[in-house]
């Protein structure tokens, strides 16, 4: 899995396009670094930079982003609606892939200390990389903004954590830390900035003060007029959108506008947006409406439409979905392939693909299939009365179809890591030991994926049992033919199994796998058996 960490800089400059360019261009020629979204704001007079990479090369992104700005952007001058104390106000590290918070942190206080030194510019540490529970969020940090800094730097209790405890007038100071993934979302009214910023009030954790808290935790906003587009917006952050989730902020807006007897007129997200929080509002909209989606771009395009994400400008989810942005190897090679490749890849002098992907795939397709018979009786008006079952059997079997397919390429892997150990040297004592334990954690992973296989398969009865009684009868042999495809995925993941425990040293281990995989086998015997059985009964 590659290591990924994302980098949202934001400089104090939005209507310079050559200084919006300048800054991009650094980012983007950094090697390992790849820049995925520059958000300029004329009325912020802000750019928002996303990029992603390795925690070494985001930190040389964002550096050279920073040496940039150094030469372009003078804070004496800069105007603009949002709230800033430095030419580059904030730059924070988010863990994406195979980094953990901690990493972040270490991102935050290496970026900080070099930028310090560097520049001789004030830098604080914020979020996560925070030390001291009055600097810990932005608002605390940024309080009395840029203006205030002359005297607020040389206080002791803002001494910055790197740099001089100084007012810098050309760049301010910056703050730097790790964060979980920040939504930067925009709800649009019809109104004045100033009573946007009455929702802002009732909406934000922070409210108007200590006595007055605000109804969402986990959010900040403000209101502000967007010249450009001649509407206000509310102005959010979403800091943690498993606690408040974009819809949420949406609903609670509008109900507050319309209180207000004010408009709502669709919201807009700023830079990327994980992939999950989209997922989590089209449930909630596909709960709250009773409707039955399954295709992730259809639940995106839900999303879409019931937020007005396209209300100023395109939502691209290709181009607005961090996932979608990043993903190089989303299919194995396997999957990738067309039907008559992968035939003949099996069909050539290669021991892999085998056995195992082609059980994977038939057993996926024992699913598909199922799926199949579900959709055709789901929507047929001579089976409406059965929407609502078909709504509870459907997705069960298209989540395992996906599963399986995904095995196809799982397995093969498992098979060539083992041989890949096998080929490791062994001379001497210490690469004796290196190899016969990567062998050992090989051929685990070889035996686990096939009973993961099985298992998925056994996952599947109560819901085929159920399909078999009440399904269009039309479709009677295409589900015959899907429980025997999953019984014969069955049986190629057990032999898989098989073929694998005689090579396990430990009989404690051989034992308790083998008892394992008997106990599946016979489930999917049993549950097969019975679909069948419904099946042969069934005349109408």
């Amino acid at each position: 899995m590659r290591r990924i960490v994302e980098c949202v800089p934001n400089f104090s400059e939005g209507r310079q396009k050559e200084v919006i360019e300048t800054i991009a261009n650094a980012i983007a020629t950094t090697e390992g670094c790849s820049l995925l979204d520059v958000d300029p704001g004329p009325s912020t007079n802000r750019t928002v930079y996303t990029f992603v990479g390795t925690p070494e090369a985001v930190i040389e992104g964002a550096l050279n982003s920073a040496r940039a700005a150094y030469q372009l952007i003078d804070m004496t001058r800069h105007t603009g609606e949002h709230p800033r104390m430095g030419a580059m106000d904030v730059c924070p590290f988010i863990p994406v892939q195979g980094v953990s918070m901690e990493e972040c942190v270490e991102c935050a206080q290496e970026f900080g200390e070099r930028l310090a030194a560097e520049l001789k510019v004030p830098v604080y540490l914020y979020g996560m990389a925070s030390t001291t529970e009055h600097r810990i969020t932005l608002p605390q940090i940024r309080a009395g903004e840029y203006e205030g800094l002359t005297n607020k730097v040389t206080k002791p209790e803002w001494q910055p954590d790197f740099g001089p405890a100084e007012f810098v007038p050309n760049w301010g100071a910056t703050a730097t830390g790790a964060r979980k993934f920040l939504i930067a979302y925009n709800v649009n009214v019809l109104s004045t900035k100033e009573q946007a910023h009455r929702i802002a009030l009732d909406i934000r954790e922070q409210g108007r003060g200590k006595d007055q808290p605000g109804k969402l935790p986990k959010v900040q906003a403000i209101g502000w007029y967007l010249e450009e587009a001649n509407i206000a917006q509310v102005s959010i952050n979403l800091t943690d959108h498993d606690i408040t989730p974009i819809h949420t902020a949406y609903e609670e807006c509008a109900k507050a506008a319309k209180e207000l007897n004010l408009a709502v007129i669709g919201s807009q997200i700023v830079g990327l947006v994980p992939l999950r929080a989209v997922l989590q509002s089209a449930s909630y909209f596909m709960e709250k409406e009773g409707l039955f989606l399954l295709e992730e771009d259809q639940k995106i395009r839900l999303v879409i439409d019931r937020l007005g994400l396209c209300s100023i400008g395109p939502f691209n989810p290709k181009e607005r979905i961090i996932e979608y942005m990043i993903q190089d190897d989303s299919e194995g090679p396997l999957v990738s392939m067309d039907l008559k490749d992968f035939v003949m890849t099996v069909g050539g002098r290669s021991p892999s693909p085998g056995g195992g992907s082609v059980s994977a795939l038939v057993a996926a397709l024992g699913a598909a299939l199922g799926t199949m018979v579900g959709f055709l009786t789901y929507g047929n008006r001579k089976f409406e009365t059965l929407d609502g079952t078909m709504r509870k059997l459907i997705p069960p079997l298209y989540q395992a179809m996906q599963k399986l397919v995904h095995f196809v390429d799982t397995d093969a892997s498992a098979f060539n890591d083992y041989m890949l150990a096998c080929k490791l040297p062994k001379v001497t004592e210490d690469e004796i030991k290196i190899r016969e334990e990567a062998m050992r954690q090989a051929l685990m992973r070889a035996i686990d994926v096939p009973m993961k296989v099985i298992r998925s398969i056994n996952e599947l009865w109560p819901t085929l049992k159920e399909l078999a009684e009440v399904g269009n009868i039309s479709c009677k042999s295409d589900l015959q033919v899907g429980a025997r495809s999953l019984e014969t995925g069955a049986w190629g993941a057990f032999y898989n199994v098989q073929t694998n425990l005689k090579d396990i040293s430990d009989d404690d281990v051989k034992t308790k796998l083998q008892s394992d995989a008997d106990f599946e086998l016979k489930t999917t015997q049993e549950g097969c058996a019975a679909v069948l059985l419904i099946l042969d009964e069934r005349q109408t």
